[in-house]
Parts: C-alpha cells; structure tokens; sequence
C-alpha cells in the first residue's frame, strides 16, 4: 500500500538525481588540476527523453502533444557520461572551472526548489493528519 502521492516519489527522484550531479559536479572541481581527468556530466535528460519515446509511462492525455506519464512510480535513473571529447589544458585534462561552478550554482537552485515543494507536500499531510488544526 502507497500512502504518498505520486508527487511525492518524483520529488523523490528529483532530489536523488540533484544530490548525485552535486557528487559528480564536485568530484570534477576536485580533480581540476589532476593530470588527465576527464570530466563528468550526469545526463537525466536523455534518461528522461527515452522514457517518453517508449510510452513507457503511459496515462490519461487530453491532447496528443501532451507528454505521457504514469500512475505507477517509474524509475528513471540517470546515468553519469564522461566527456572524453575535449583537453582545454596541455596535462590533458578539460575541466572548465567556471562551467563546473555555473553548473554546481543551477544545481544548487534546482535543489532548493524541489526541498521547498516537498517541505510543502509534507506540510499539506501534517495540516490533513491533524485535521487543519
């Protein structure tokens, strides 16, 4: 038996996906000078953008454009991709500093936007569990 809503395990997913590209975004700012290291970069859209190719989330749409999305939790894990395509520096390594910070601070916005809306679905059970008091 489920007891939250389906918001809540998306928001889930989403604080999941935040905290592992946080992981990554971090390890590259710690290996900027590391002789040779390639940076990493974790792709949920294209997690994302295949699921919806598939129709493997399928629902109740209203229009055909409407992207479709199930009643069920689907597991969408995203993958981490290392970016072996580019070498801004002669050691070999091709961490951009101020790409990895500009990333890590609309990570850090995406993060507190989805702790805010889950503080809230929270908040919405509690005010329902005491009847509104």
């Amino acid at each position: 038996m489920n007891i939250f809503p389906q918001s809540i395990h998306s928001l889930e997913q989403a604080l999941s996906t935040s905290t592992l590209k946080q992981r990554v975004l971090s390890s590259n700012i710690a290996n900027v000078e590391t002789p040779n290291y390639k940076s990493k970069q974790v792709d949920f859209k294209a997690v994302l953008e295949n699921a919806t190719n598939n129709q493997s989330m399928a629902s109740y749409k209203t229009n055909a454009t409407h992207i479709s999305f199930g009643s069920e939790t689907t597991q969408l894990n995203p993958s981490i991709k290392v970016n072996n395509t580019t070498t801004n520096k002669p050691n070999g390594n091709n961490v951009d500093m101020d790409f990895e910070m500009a990333e890590l601070a609309k990570n850090q916005l995406w993060y507190n936007a989805v702790t805010e809306r889950i503080n809230g679905k929270f908040n919405s059970l509690r005010t329902v569990i005491s009847d509104g008091r």
